[in-house]
């Protein structure tokens, strides 16, 4: 299962002309891998991954989410698809204040109309999986920052998504926090088989993904061997 975007451009009513967010963007993402989008404020991050989310339709091009076309499937097609293949980590946890971090996890099993018990059994699971196991009682105000983003990614994969699109999940912690976080998602990765998409502005951890697609004005671009070296420190590319 992959994520793939072929030709996408998305434009916004700008007065009388229109704006274009994403201009002709291709990118894909196999299954189990890690591609980190950077680029400046205004870039076309955030419009690449609402698109990539089925939470906006493009102008044109093509999206394909774990081999299927979401053109053409409605808006009921597409809420079904987003709950059953796509997992969204917000930049914000946004988690439910009177609930405990297992209980955040098993009202999306409990959305998608899986049983109680399947629902704590998963839940339990993938707070393992994200280190809190000890802390499925507690709410959000007892949790650290970091905590309450582990939460927030294990709630995005408890219906086991075939793709993970992650935004800015270090904004708000310290470089240790932040470090730890996106290891965690790409160790998650790997092992989950998901097809991920890290937003970012943090460079220092570029080195822990599989690949980095530079956003520039609309426009997604590779970066060269040289470029990619320039953003990891590297003064002697391979």
């Amino acid at each position: 299962m992959s994520l793939a975007l072929a030709d996408v451009t998305l434009t916004y009513p700008d007065g009388d002309a229109r704006l274009t967010a994403l201009d002709r963007v291709s990118l894909r993402v196999p299954a189990g891998t890690t591609t980190a989008v950077i680029g400046p404020s205004g870039s076309g991050k955030s419009s690449l991954l609402a698109v990539a989310a089925t939470l906006i339709t493009p102008d044109s091009g093509t999206v394909l989410v774990a081999g299927t076309d979401t053109a053409g499937l409605g808006r009921a097609g597409t809420t079904a698809l987003r709950r059953e293949k796509i997992g969204i980590v917000f930049q914000q946890p946004n988690l439910i204040a009177s609930l405990t971090a297992a209980e955040q996890l098993q009202v999306i099993a409990h959305l998608a109309g899986g049983s109680r018990r399947a629902g704590r059994t998963r839940a339990a699971e993938l707070l393992a999986a994200v280190g809190l196991t000890g802390q499925a009682d507690r709410r959000p105000h007892q949790l650290s920052g970091g905590q309450r983003q582990r939460v927030n990614i294990a709630r995005a994969l408890m219906n086991d998504p075939a793709v993970l699109l992650v935004d800015e999940p270090t904004s708000a912690l310290d470089h240790e926090r932040g470090a730890a976080i996106v290891e965690l998602v790409t160790d998650l990765t790997r092992q989950r088989g998901t097809a991920t998409v890290l937003v970012t502005h943090d460079r220092e951890h570029l080195h822990r993904v599989d690949a980095v697609a530079e956003m520039i004005d609309g426009r997604l671009r590779l970066p060269t061997p040289e470029r990619r070296a320039a953003f990891l420190g590297d003064p002697h590319p391979a």
